[in-house]
């Protein structure tokens, strides 16, 4: 594959600190809550004792 030519270049500092401030932190968001039962399981359950009856 040829090279690409990229639109920006990396610039290092000649003297002083070089820092990176890229921290890693959790996140929240809200819980996600998954049925117990699935509604296709329902719904055989239902098909089961309609055929039981």
């Amino acid at each position: 594959m040829a090279e690409l030519k990229s639109m920006f270049r990396e610039v290092l500092p000649k003297q002083g600190q070089l820092s990176v401030e890229d921290v890693t932190t959790m996140v929240l968001c809200k819980p996600k809550l998954l049925p117990l039962k699935s509604l296709t399981l329902e719904k055989l359950e239902k098909m089961q004792q309609a055929a039981q009856d």
